[in-house]
């Protein structure tokens, strides 16, 4: 019988090529151990020390709150001159306390010798002349209106007078200082008969001596 070879299959072939394939994958599955790598050491620089940063200059407090100090220095200023008014305004206020009233009349009510609280401050101003200059004197008027008889106007202008010079003692004027007469009706101020020249005659005028 004649040798004949065996044709494989076309079905064989596909299979022997896969098979091939995995014994050479088998073979190479347990690879030779590799030494590990010794990790190269890490050198840590040492850090550098940095300076602190110098604090900022604080900016001066005129130029940082310019408005308030310029307010201040207005008030300063408002304050100093108020003061310097007050200083010039006290020997003013001195010398008037000083000097005697322009006002020499006292004003009664009608069929009155009561000397009203109207006129409290002109009696202290001329008491205090008097006080202070002890040569000076003074003489008090008393006047009525036309009402009423003569003897009675003359005794109530009296007493009139006399009020005023009693204010003058209590406020420490000297007696010697003081005179007190009464005219009466016979020297009015005003001309006329109603109540407006009435009550300018009601008085008491106090003239230096």
């Amino acid at each position: 019988m004649k040798p004949t070879t065996a044709l494989l299959s076309p079905h064989r072939s596909a299979l022997l090529g896969p098979l091939a394939a995995l014994a050479l994958l088998a073979g190479c599955a347990s690879p030779s151990p590799v030494a590990p790598t010794a990790a190269a050491p890490v050198q840590t620089a040492a850090a550098t020390p940095v300076a602190a940063a110098p604090a900022p200059t604080p900016a001066p407090a005129a130029a940082a709150t310019g408005t308030a100090q310029s307010s201040v220095s207005t008030v300063d200023l408002a304050a100093r001159n108020a003061a310097a008014s007050t200083r010039s305004a006290a020997p003013v206020a001195a010398a008037a306390m000083l000097a005697a009233p322009t006002q020499r009349t006292v004003y009664f009510d009608f069929d009155s010798f009561a000397i009203k609280s109207d006129f409290q401050s002109l009696i202290e101003g001329h008491a205090r002349v008097l006080a202070r200059d002890t040569a000076k004197g003074m003489v008090i008027e008393g006047h009525t209106d036309e009402r009423g008889g003569r003897e009675y106007n003359l005794a109530l202008g009296q007493k009139r007078a006399e009020a005023v010079v009693r204010s003058l003692v209590l406020l420490g004027v000297a007696e010697r200082q003081l005179e007190a007469v009464s005219f009466g009706e016979e020297r009015p101020a005003a001309q006329g008969g109603d109540e407006t020249a009435w009550s300018r005659n009601r008085r008491a005028e106090l003239k230096d001596r």
